[in-house]
């Protein structure tokens, strides 16, 4: 998810597209897609279903699986959950209280890292101001709460032995891991502003990426372990854009620079060769603006990162947001509200690279 802000809360309007509260109907698995996707993408079909609203998954490191956030039924704040990828059924892994983010697989596939506020002390006041709202006809635009209870942790593929993994006062989150699962990269507020931080996985020397005002998040490691790509709105806020940073914090790279635009969600092809992220256009304002997949071919050294000519990828009316490649690079799983009901949830094709 996204931060800019110093406070607790952000008011992103680009996203209210995203999160119109859902009907419980399913929908088919598979729709007519624009005939201009068939370039990359083929058999589209959703993949969450039975919850009011899904997204953000990461595959398993064998593929067979996917973990993501969706809002259970009757209650206000996202929650992590497990899924067989060529099932329909999604198991509970959370504590089913308080606000989650951002699970990730850890490379061996036995352990997941997400983020989780349930230690909040004033849960109960917290849950009870978020179904006030809804019952008002909830939120008019999308908000995320940067919660400052909001802590790391690990828990085993059956939702046992969870690990708190950050304990530090503010908010912590958007964690995924190296290719070799030795490092975890974040976002965290600790200093007051929202920056990249490195630590060893068992939550041990946690040490600063970035320290640029402004608000810096989901980071992912390049493939070779060398490169962190992450979204920062230094420049203007809301307006995020695209950077990489070399592991050791010498080395910083602009990807994307049109503060029109927003782009978010970067994500690396698994042959460390591309990336693919979100964009939408806001130069006439967020009503007209409309979330679509962009992918770019990159080349990278230890010291160099350069991006190639960005092309679109999805088309439509849909948002489209927040894509990931299966690790063997010929699947793309995102998040989009293509469905006949317009519910944000997980769809997933082949892939083809442009």
């Amino acid at each position: 998810m996204m931060n800019t802000s110093l406070g607790n809360k952000r008011d992103w309007a680009f996203l209210s597209a995203m999160i119109c509260l859902a009907s419980l109907s399913l929908v088919p698995e598979a729709l007519a897609q624009p005939a201009s996707e068939a370039t990359f993408l083929s058999n589209q079909r959703q993949v969450s279903f039975g919850l009011p609203r899904a997204g953000e998954g990461y595959f398993s490191p064998d593929g067979q699986w996917i973990v993501y956030q969706a809002y259970p039924v009757g209650y206000p704040f996202y929650q992590i959950y497990v899924q067989k990828l060529d099932e329909k059924t999604p198991r509970l892994l959370s504590t089913g209280r308080g606000r989650t983010t951002c699970a990730y697989f850890t490379p061996d596939q036995k352990r997941i890292l997400f983020a989780s506020a349930h230690t909040d002390p004033a849960i109960d006041l917290t849950e009870k101001k978020a179904r006030d709202e809804a019952a008002q006809g909830g939120r008019r635009r999308y908000q995320w709460d940067f919660d400052p209870h909001m802590d790391l942790y690990t828990i085993n593929f059956d939702g046992t032995g969870m690990q708190r993994l950050t304990d530090t006062p503010g908010y912590d989150a958007e964690g995924s891991y190296s290719a070799d699962g030795q490092q975890i990269v974040f976002t965290s507020n600790r200093d007051g502003d929202a920056d990249l931080y490195l630590m060893n996985a068992d939550g041990s020397n946690v040490r600063q990426l970035t320290n640029t005002p402004g608000y810096d998040g989901g980071p992912f490691f390049s493939p070779d372990g060398q490169w962190v790509i992450f979204r920062s709105d230094r420049e203007k806020e809301h307006m995020l854009q695209l950077f990489a940073i070399s592991v050791d914090g010498k080395h910083e790279v602009q990807l994307t620079k049109n503060l029109d635009e927003v782009n978010w969600c970067p994500y690396f092809h698994p042959d460390g060769k591309s990336l693919i992220w979100s964009r939408a256009d806001y130069s006439k304002g967020p009503a007209s603006a409309k979330f679509k997949l962009w992918w770019m071919p990159i080349e990278t050294t230890s010291t160099t990162f350069t991006a190639g000519t960005p092309r679109q990828i999805t088309f439509g009316d849909a948002t489209d947001v927040l894509p990931v490649f299966s690790p063997d690079g010929k699947q793309l799983l995102w998040t989009s509200t293509r469905g006949s009901d317009g519910t944000s949830q997980l769809w997933l094709a082949d892939w083809k690279t442009p």
